[in-house]
């Protein structure tokens, strides 16, 4: 195979932050984690389950009563992690255990700092080790570490009167993305300011980005087809909520753009006028990068910008929305 059709690929890092409520039973539960202390819920059977739940396994029923457990505990059973990923207890490698607290029926997960898996065992007696910096969270135990530990309360804590209200939490993934040959003769010809699509040989379709194969027929999608900048607005919205990571000041438009010569829009960013000023039909042309800046990236063109021409009638677009 040669370098020219070899596929491409990258790593590919999406991520935001996830932000919750916690409610009153949870966030009661949260605020004991920032002060060190563990509390499970009561279920109707009497059980005490760690970490707390909001509803009864058995009834679905709402629970109230919280429960002040031990920081000591029995492991039932683990595994080992020899090689930690980014985001997990501990950089170097540690045990996943189901760790059952004294004064608790069920067993939660967490982590085992010991120095290596000969070090564990079904049974063993654990405690746990409080984060530094503590923020109403699972994270506000560090791990877990062998032995009863010191006791520092002499006692079962009592339940604190405080709420946590909210949690956010980092959601990352990180994994190696590789584009299928057809995309890949896509990015390319953007590298070389070209826009490229692939027509069905049955339904004549044009495809853009280009796909392996029609949906609509099922058949391979072979023929090239370069399409030029000039385009129509399908669809859109203005974003007024700022974000962040977001480059552009609010208000401005994503669009559902159809190059002339496409069947199948694709969703950019509308400048060069006012908000208030983009509508569907409107006639835009891409505004491309300066040439020193081109990747194989559809972020090479930049933006659309409208290109004074009349709109298009909406027959001539109805049927891509």
């Amino acid at each position: 195979m040669t370098a020219q059709a070899t596929v491409l690929s990258a790593p590919l890092e999406p991520g935001f932050d996830y932000t919750r409520s916690y409610g009153p039973l949870l966030g009661r539960f949260a605020a004991g984690l920032r002060q060190c202390r563990i509390l499970g819920a009561r279920g109707a059977d009497g059980k005490v389950h760690v970490p707390a739940i909001e509803y009864d396994p058995e009834t679905a029923a709402p629970l109230s009563e919280l429960v002040p457990v031990s920081a000591t505990g029995t492991v039932r059973t683990w595994s080992w992690q020899s090689a930690p990923l980014s985001g997990q207890p501990l950089e170097q490698p540690f045990a996943w255990a189901l760790i059952q607290l004294d004064g608790a029926d069920t067993a939660m997960l967490h982590a085992v700092e010991v120095p290596g898996p000969e070090a564990m065992h079904t049974g063993m007696r654990v405690h746990a080790r409080w984060a530094a910096e503590r923020r109403g969270a699972i994270t506000d135990i560090a791990c877990f570490a062998p032995g009863e530990g010191p006791d520092e309360r002499g006692e079962l804590p009592e339940i604190p009167d405080e709420v946590e209200e909210m949690l956010t939490s980092p959601i990352h993934l990180s994994y190696m993305h590789a584009a299928s040959p057809q995309e890949s003769t896509y990015l390319r010809a953007l590298a070389e300011g070209r826009v490229l699509g692939m027509r069905c040989p049955v339904c004549r379709k044009v495809y853009v980005p280009p796909r392996g194969a029609c949906p609509v027929d099922g058949v391979p999608t072979e023929e090239e087809v370069e399409l030029g900048d000039n385009a129509t607005v399908t669809t859109f919205c203005v974003v007024n909520v700022p974000f962040p990571g977001q480059r552009i000041k609010p208000p401005y438009v994503c669009a559902y753009i159809l190059l002339d010569g496409a069947d199948i829009p694709f969703l950019h960013i509308v400048l060069g006028c006012e908000a208030s000023e983009v509508r569907m039909g409107m006639r835009v042309r891409a505004a491309w990068k300066p040439r020193e800046e081109w990747t194989t990236n559809l972020a090479n063109i930049d933006h659309f910008t409208p290109n004074g021409e009349p709109d298009a009638p909406f027959e001539s677009y109805a049927h891509h929305l």
